[in-house]
């Protein structure tokens, strides 16, 4: 009889396991979905954590990109100021004096040469005392933590940042060798004053170069990253000595000096810098730059790319300028017993428009607010001139004569204006000369009634004034308010036969990789003729001989004219030499009176007569 299962029994038999195999492989399918999803939320969380912390790619020393400043350097090739958001300057190792790195290493983290970007025994110790200190102190950071820190992470004081920044320290360890993590060390770290990386800080606390620092400075700077604004010699000299010689003690205990030499270093007297002199001499100046290279390469390659900018500033002239202004208001202060100076302004320019000086105020410290460049101020007889010389184009000479006598206009709104001279006397039959030698009001009002408004206010657009000039006969008087750079720069059109140079205050730039740009400018352009230019010069030469301007006189070749706006409020002497053109005015913001008999030749045409005097001091010595 045979055993075998009959076909029926087989079916069934093989259906059963078709339906059972599913349900014994289920759980391990879930289990297998579930880790791959735990897996995948891991892998996308680290992902979108790496991602959030926003790593630049630094590969090498070339990548590291910070924000460093724009250095600005005078006529001569020395720098006078610098436009930055962190005031740092780049400079490579070879470039740094040669004890300078390994003073930060003795004092920061003397095993970094041996670790790998941790140091697992500081952070041990730091632990230790942290946990006795009931705070956390303490940090055990290396310096390739300190550059990730400052590069990647936030100041944020927790274990979970520290985790982080041991992670990525150990990282950029395995990317850039010591001396590139050095490199950037020494240039990203912030130092006090404003001022990050060793080579502004060297600029800041002692007016040199990185590569030109001693031991004894090299050893305070050394002294300054665990805190910055504690330590810092110009604010907290004695603390600052005592990290001094914290770091003198750690580079000899680590054999990198001797202990004599330790000593030595200790008692040297160090010369710091109080107070950041180039601002204050050049802040006008360099804000005025500043917003010329903003319009032409935008705020991310002024503040990332290194520019190093050369201008047309002369750095002896604008000191002379500084000088004879502050003279020039204090005396004016002095006069009348006034509580404060008035506030002052003085631009000088070559022949050829190239900006020599440029001073918008007392005190840029105090008020950055730039006078000689934003500020519009009522003229006053300085804009006659213009008037003569379009009166000179239309072939009316300077002998021609034109009545002095009293003067009633009838005005659209049906009121009168009578005008009247300064000193409230009328002359009679006065020619043109005369009449703008001693600043004749009525004449020059009838002159333009002359020739038409529209011919004046032509000239002074091709002059380079873009200030609305009102079209009424008051102009004739200097009622328009102008800037003092613009009509400074319409004077030098009589210096210079005629032509008209745009002001100029950037020559060239120079960008991070060393390839020069020069600035581009208009070109020169026909104002008036040359026998135009040279009649007025000869009656404005005139104007300081014997007229309103004698108190400029003994500056040969000079010729000038003064300016005074109604009630005193604004003073002004504009005059030029064959090479300089300089133009100066004081007044109040407010608009507030000088005082009685503060005209522009009394107060302003004594400053421009010092400032003139120290030109002819540096033109002998060869400039400008």
């Amino acid at each position: 009889m045979s055993t075998k299962p009959s076909r029926k029994r087989q079916k069934t038999t093989r259906s059963t396991r078709s339906r059972t195999r599913p349900l014994s492989q289920t759980p391990i399918i879930v289990f297998l979905l579930v880790v791959c999803g735990l897996a995948t939320l891991c892998i996308g969380t680290g992902l979108a954590w790496f991602l959030s912390l926003n790593i630049p790619d630094i590969r090498s020393v070339s990548d590291y990109r910070p924000l460093v400043a724009t250095r600005v350097l005078d006529r001569n090739g020395r720098e006078i100021d610098a436009i930055f958001r962190q005031y740092r300057i780049v400079v490579p190792y070879n470039r740094m004096a040669p004890l300078l790195p390994r003073a930060f290493v003795a004092a920061e983290d003397s095993r970094f040469w041996q670790h790998g970007g941790l140091d697992i025994w500081s952070i041990f110790r730091a632990a230790v005392n942290n946990l006795r200190s009931g705070r956390r102190s303490q940090g055990g950071s290396t310096i390739s933590q300190q550059v990730t820190r400052a590069l990647l992470l936030t100041r944020e004081k927790s274990y979970f940042r520290k985790i982080t920044e041991a992670i990525l320290a150990y990282r950029l360890d395995r990317m850039l060798s010591k001396k590139e993590i050095l490199t950037i060390y020494l240039n990203e770290i912030y130092l006090g004053e404003g001022a990050y990386g060793v080579e502004a800080a060297a600029r800041t606390y002692f007016g040199k170069s990185a590569a030109d620092l001693d031991l004894a400075e090299i050893a305070l700077l050394a002294g300054l990253p665990q805190a910055p604004s504690r330590y810092s010699p110009l604010t907290h000299f004695s603390a600052a000595r005592a990290r001094q010689r914290y770091v003198l003690n750690r580079m000899a205990e680590d054999g990198i000096i001797s202990a004599a030499t330790a000593r030595r270093a200790y008692a040297e007297k160090v010369h710091l810098q109080k107070g950041n002199r180039q601002k204050e001499q050049n802040g006008y100046f360099t804000e005025y730059i500043r917003e010329q290279l903003s319009g032409r390469y935008g705020s991310e390659e002024l503040f990332r790319q290194g520019l190093v900018v050369s201008t047309t500033l002369d750095s002896r002239l604008q000191k002379a300028a500084i000088r004879a202004l502050r003279d020039g208001a204090l005396q004016v202060k002095k006069r009348h017993r006034a509580g404060k100076p008035p506030q002052g302004a003085l631009v000088a320019l070559d022949t050829r428009g190239r900006i020599l000086a440029m001073v918008g105020g007392l005190d840029y410290g105090t008020s950055p607010y730039n006078r000689a460049v934003v500020a519009r101020r009522q003229p006053g007889s300085v804009f006659k001139p213009l008037i003569y010389a379009a009166a000179f184009e239309r072939g009316i000479r300077p002998d021609a004569v034109i009545e002095d006598k009293p003067l009633v206009i009838r005005n659209r709104d049906g009121s009168t204006w009578r005008p009247k001279n300064y000193d409230n006397r009328y002359h009679g039959p006065t020619s043109l000369r005369e009449a703008l030698v001693h600043s004749r009001n009525i004449v020059t009002i009838r002159l333009l009634q002359k020739i038409g408004i529209r011919p004046v206010l032509a000239l002074a657009h091709r002059a380079g004034i873009t200030a609305p000039l009102r079209p009424e006969l008051p102009l004739a008087l200097g009622a328009s308010p102008v800037s003092l750079l613009e009509m400074t720069g319409a004077y030098t059109v009589f210096a210079a036969d005629g032509l008209y140079h745009a002001p100029l205050a950037i020559t060239r730039v120079r960008d991070r990789n060393g390839r020069i740009h020069p600035w581009s400018r208009s070109a020169a352009r026909r104002v008036i003729s040359p026998a135009t230019a040279h009649q007025v010069s000869a009656i404005l030469a005139e104007v300081i001989r014997r007229g309103t301007g004698r108190r400029a006189a003994g500056i040969p070749g000079a010729a000038g004219k003064t300016g005074t706006s109604d009630d005193n409020r604004d003073a002004w002497f504009i005059g030029y030499t064959p090479s300089v053109t300089a133009g100066v005015w004081l007044g109040y913001d407010r608009g507030r009176t000088l005082g009685r008999g503060e005209t522009g030749g009394r107060a302003a045409a004594p400053v421009w007569k010092e400032f003139m005097q120290a030109t002819l001091f540096s033109a002998h010595r060869g400039t400008p």
